[in-house]
Formats: C-alpha cells, structure tokens, sequence
C-alpha cells in the first residue's frame, strides 16, 4: 500500500490542476470558478486513493470468498453524481443556452481528479494542459471564426404603409436573413412593432445595420435582443 506521502502528493497534485482550469473559468466570469474547479478535483482524486485502499487492504483478505472489492464502484459513481453540478451551470436563457463549456470542464476535472487519485500523474497533467489549451486557443478562433448568428430585433415606428418591406430590404441588402417575424399595431398610438428574427452567416451582427434601420423614416425605436 503506498504511503501516506504519496497520498498527499496525489491530492495537492489533484487541487492545483483543478485550480489551473478553474482559472481559467474563473478569469472569463463564469458560474463555477477557482473553488469550486479545485474542490471537485480534490474530491475525486480522495474518492480514487479510497478505491485503491479498500482493494489493497481488504482484498487479500477475502481470497476464496464470493465478496470482491471493485476499484471502480465508488469512482464509477463519482462520475455519475457529477451530473448535478454541471446541469446547475447550464443556463437557458430565450433562444441561447450558457455553460455547456463549464459542464464539460466540470466533467473533465472530475475525470482528471480520478486519474490523479490513481496515480496518473502525466496523463493528468496532459488531460489538463489540452483542456487549458482548448478553452483559451479555440476561444479566439471561433471569435474569428464565420458562422450562422440568430438575433432578435425589435423595431417600434410610425404606423406607414410599406414600413416592413423597407425594413427587409435594409435586412437582405446587407445579407440578413428574416427567418421569423411577427407585427402588430397600436391604434392609439398609430405606431407599429415588428419583431424579426434574423439569421446572418457573419463574425457578429454589424451596428452599422442597426443604425441604418434607425434612421429609416418613422422608425423610433430599435431594440437587440
């Protein structure tokens, strides 16, 4: 059976990789930071050592025996119970969802707190080098990165004959899309809402456009969703 120092060095390995992708979170805003990364490693790599010691200290002792000590139930069930953790990051919001990246690191972290409890130092440290590497690398290239961009706009403007086909000229000239929209009036007002959902294969949706719209006759308000 290893020593408590091997232990030791396990966990404090274990809290400072889960740390090094808990920063990374933590740097960019996002729900599960510093703490809670190094915690969950830690954690997981303890769950390890306690797999390995039952199986060494228990079973020699139960040679013949029908009863068998399983390294992997109690990780197996690590693995399974992280679920909650990363279904309380993911969050809906309208048409988007937030924190599928942080529940896949929490996943990640748990895989690399297990592995360093088992004694996988270099394959840990690999596992969380690419993750590091992943995050901050392929961050910047998807933000380069053309791709098909949905945003709803809502355009509030004087109720004129004509007003919405102006709009989707404006919107098709510059390559947008109208994938949804939706229009209503206010008779009292003599004002009309449009509510337009746009799909564009771009970096970001330009202001430029919006500015264009605004200064469309009538038009007096526009809001980006």
């Amino acid at each position: 059976m290893f020593g408590h120092t091997e232990i030791i060095l396990r966990l404090v390995a274990a809290a400072v990789l889960g740390a090094a992708v808990g920063l990374e979170r933590e740097v960019h805003g996002r729900p599960a930071g510093i703490r809670t990364y190094l915690l969950l490693s830690l954690g997981s790599a303890l769950i390890m050592v306690v797999s390995e010691y039952l199986v060494v200290e228990y079973e020699p002792k139960m040679l013949g025996e029908a009863l068998r000590v399983d390294p992997a139930r109690i990780a197996a069930q690590a693995v399974t119970g992280i679920g909650f953790l990363g279904a309380g990051v993911i969050i809906r919001y309208k048409d988007t969802i937030r924190g599928l990246t942080t529940a896949a690191c929490v996943w990640v972290v748990c895989a690399v707190g297990l592995a360093v409890g088992a004694g996988f130092y270099l394959f840990s440290a690999v596992v969380t080098s690419l993750t590091i590497v992943s995050l901050l690398g392929l961050k910047a290239f998807e933000q380069r990165l053309k791709k098909d961009w949905y945003k709803e706009i809502t355009v509030v403007s004087d109720d004129m004959p004509g007003q919405f086909r102006r709009i989707q000229d404006l919107l098709d000239s510059h390559g947008y899309e109208v994938v949804n929209f939706g229009w209503k009036k206010d008779l009292e007002k003599k004002e009309a809402t449009a509510n337009l959902l746009l799909r564009v294969r771009a970096v970001q949706l330009e202001r430029e456009v919006l500015q264009e719209i605004f200064e469309l006759a009538g038009v007096k308000r526009v809001n980006l969703a």
